[in-house]
């Protein structure tokens, strides 16, 4: 028998899909492997009806920046429409790969920005735009979020006919926000026209655990013509329809969207870090995957 090193082991079962299929009480388990997200790869979701389109798993170098060809690293500290104090920069202390994990790293630093903005804190947001959308689909990610008050992690997607359309005009899904203040839950949303903001259309998911941020989750939402379903770990908690939506409003979720991910630090929604706050806050983030169906 060749022996294998721990950690390559560890690597190596990471592009592994397990899929358990049932028939007749006998469970038979397939193995496939799992490539940087090629379409037409095999199906990683549980469901032989969704099939790989696109993925990263953070497999890079460690201290690497998060992969050019796949991410789009957006910079700046005007506080993104909700009162943030964070400043998003491209610097690798805040946004890197380490151990297989993309590593968001939310600092108390004061940062000037080249426009002569200064916040007290800096982080990451990253997004697919111009390099990944998809019209439909299944989108799904596995994270560590940070815990913390004032902390805002998010994973979602925006309609790529932002620049011409606007927002709330090209819709938003946010598969995943989490506030700082609450320890254990996790809120799914959509916004629109004449829907967005405090208006939007949502549910929250509460973990049966102390805190959410003690470990890895899976967040996903399937996307189909005319229904969004929000999960956590394979739990459907909520299903959003053009019947959700006032009279004389549009459904605007029939278009591509492209990945966001980020972590903010305070905001209108979950307020200022306080005295309990322990900086550097880190969102981890195994790995992010798209299907489409089969």
């Amino acid at each position: 028998m060749t022996f294998v090193p721990f950690g390559r082991w560890l690597r190596v079962m990471k592009t592994l899909v397990l899929l358990l299929a049932c028939a007749g009480g006998t469970a038979v388990i397939f193995l496939a492997a799992a490539g940087n997200g090629a379409a037409g790869l095999p199906a990683q979701s549980g469901d032989a009806n969704w099939v790989l389109t696109w993925s990263d798993e953070f497999d890079g170098p460690d201290g690497s920046a998060p992969d050019p060809a796949k991410w789009v690293l957006e910079t700046g500290g005007g506080g993104w429409g909700n009162s943030e104090l964070e400043y998003y920069t491209a610097r690798q202390t805040n946004s890197h790969v380490e151990k297989g994990k993309l590593v968001i790293n939310a600092l108390q630093e004061k940062f000037t920005g080249p426009e002569g903005v200064t916040r007290e804190y800096t982080s990451a947001r990253l997004k697919t735009q111009k390099l990944f959308a998809q019209k439909y689909g299944k989108f799904e990610a596995r994270i560590r979020i940070p815990k913390g008050q004032g902390m805002w992690p998010a994973f979602w997607l925006l309609g790529d006919d932002i620049a011409t359309a606007g927002w709330p005009a090209c819709g938003e899904i946010d598969i995943m926000e989490n506030i700082g203040s609450e320890h254990a839950t996790i809120h799914g949303t959509i916004h629109g026209p004449d829907y967005s903001g405090s208006d939007s259309f949502g549910a929250s998911y509460v973990l049966p655990v102390r805190n959410v941020g003690d470990d890895f989750h899976v967040f996903a939402v399937e996307w189909e013509p005319n229904e969004i379903r929000f999960y956590v770990d394979a739990q459907l908690y909520q299903t959003r329809t053009p019947s959700d939506l006032p009279e004389g409003t549009r459904w605007v979720f029939d278009h591509p969207f492209f990945v966001n991910l980020n972590l903010a630090v305070g905001g209108k929604w979950p307020g200022n870090p306080d005295a309990s706050t322990k900086f550097p806050q880190q969102m981890l983030v195994d790995y992010v995957r798209a299907y489409s169906r089969r």
